[in-house]
């Protein structure tokens, strides 16, 4: 019987009555809940009840790790890892001009998805405009690579060149395309690394499993969206004296004091979830401070480079000005993955529309900037072979689109979405191949034709993911979501 002298007015000792009638309701809520997902067919699994991932492979695994190396601007295919002479032959000539006066079918200009229209950039432009520097061939492959990459062109036998990508933002929305597989237009999405994050478990709880280096612009930069702000990447610095923003105390404190506040947090943070059990935000921050108090001794280590070698620090660039920042962060790529962080991402020259953007001066724009990321990107992929994680460790070179074969004005080159390259490398991707063409002047992907998320599906082929196990309820993707493997580079 309720004790009407009890100070809580009669209720169960120990129990408010708003925290009882609280957890009856979502409890009886919760039932009916599972009852209609499972009349209606959303809910899914052994039992017929829907269940996030178990952080397990759906099945054997070929890699462990992404690093996803991402060129901010639209790097150009033409003048890296798709050599087309034809540009020379007719340079000067109007596409019409020429035997290729098809590639301006209508119907196959029609690809692109226009978000601001009459824009001066992201025009086909028709006047050609020669290659700006040669190519040699490389390795046992015999694989032609750009002038301005021999450093990558040494390690061409590693890499699957795909030369067959193709996307539909005209504009730097491709940047969020590159990574989600989702026009602008059609609102927000989850990217890859969040995909990744999502269903897989964690390699070191010391660590976060998902981390960006570099700049973003603010159309690029989130990345969980309705999966949640938990499986955002943790942006972090090469500074091991302040890697990551709010990363320690403002002054000095004792552990034990810490350790008091971060329990004190932990503890109403934990009691208003009992509220609101579902609320991602709330789940996001409460595991956000527990990662973070234990990131404070572990990324710090990460980020100093003082216990590597002199040769190794030189393998990266790190003894030259013009590779020393990008050196660093490849240098971080392979320290943590080599501590068990899952997905790193590195979005170069970011920030407005992006460093490889050369609407005009492309010879000097692309020559710094291969500059800059040529010898770093070798560097990690040799260190990473020669200490054996190349083997469980993706490496993908990316960018939102190529370049326009025609001129935009004297010197540059303009957004061009209907044929670009990427290239991978490592756990379980076949070494020294290309696979897909565009056509002979770079315009159209003819032979082998990828949209973006072939990528993805690729990637999360090899960590043992399954996309169409990871959905959620309520958010259905569509076909194109999910792509399909590009099995002619699997190993």
């Amino acid at each position: 019987m309720p004790d009407p002298s009890h100070p809580r007015g009669g209720s169960c000792p120990g129990v408010h009555r708003r925290r009882f009638l609280a957890d009856m309701g979502m409890g009886f809520t919760g039932l009916a809940l599972g009852a209609m997902l499972q009349r209606d067919g959303v809910a899914r699994g052994s039992d017929g009840v829907w269940t996030p991932p178990n952080g397990r492979p759906h099945f054997p695994a070929k890699a462990k790790s992404v690093i996803w190396l991402f060129m901010n601007g639209g790097v150009s295919h033409m003048e890296t890892f798709d050599p087309k002479p034809e540009l020379n032959k007719y340079a000067g000539k109007t596409i019409a001009e020429t035997p290729y006066q098809g590639t301006q079918d209508p119907k196959k200009l029609a690809l692109a998805r226009v978000v601001v229209v009459n824009d001066a950039n992201g025009q086909s432009r028709t006047k050609l405009y020669p290659l700006q520097i040669g190519f040699k061939k490389y390795g046992q492959s015999g694989i032609e690579v750009s002038d301005w990459l021999p450093h990558i062109g040494g390690c061409i036998d590693d890499l699957a060149v795909v030369r067959s990508m193709y996307t539909t933002d005209n504009n730097h929305g491709a940047q969020t395309q590159f990574h989600s597989g989702r026009h602008m237009l059609d609102g927000e999405f989850p990217n890859l690394g969040a995909w990744a994050h999502y269903g897989l478990g964690s390699l070191n709880d010391n660590l976060p499993q998902y981390v960006s280096m570099g700049v973003r612009e603010y159309w690029n930069k989130s990345d969980g969206h309705y999966l949640g702000p938990a499986h955002d990447a943790i942006p972090i610095r090469i500074d091991p004296a302040n890697p990551l923003d709010y990363g320690r105390p403002e002054m000095d404190i004792a552990d034990a004091e810490q350790r008091l506040g971060f329990g004190l947090v932990d503890r109403l943070d934990r009691l208003r979830a009992v509220e609101y059990p579902d609320d991602p935000t709330l789940t996001a921050r409460i595991k956000a401070y527990e990662l973070a108090y234990r990131m404070q001794g572990s990324l710090p280590e990460v980020i100093d480079f003082r216990g590597e070698t002199a040769e190794t620090q030189q393998l990266y660039g790190l003894d030259d000005p013009k590779t020393k920042d990008f050196g660093a962060q490849m240098l971080a790529c392979r320290r943590l993955v080599e501590r068990g962080v899952r997905f790193v991402q590195v979005q170069d020259g970011g920030g407005g529309a992006g460093a490889w953007d050369a609407h005009g001066a492309l010879r000097a724009n692309h020559t710094e900037n291969c500059r800059r990321i040529d010898k770093p990107i070798a560097g990690l992929l040799t260190d990473l072979k020669r200490r054996g994680l190349l083997d469980e460790t993706i490496v993908v070179f990316g960018t939102e689109f190529g370049r326009t074969p025609g001129s935009q004005g004297s010197d540059g080159r303009d957004h061009h979405i209907y044929g670009f390259s990427v290239w991978m490398a490592g756990g379980g991707i076949k070494g020294g191949v290309v696979h897909g063409a565009t056509d002979e002047i770079g315009f159209h992907a003819e032979e082998n034709r990828h949209y973006v998320t072939d990528v993805h599906a690729t990637i999360l082929h090899l960590l043992g993911l399954d996309s169409r196990k990871l959905e959620i309820p309520g958010r259905k993707r569509l076909e194109i979501d999910h792509g399909q493997p590009i099995r002619q580079i699997l190993a």
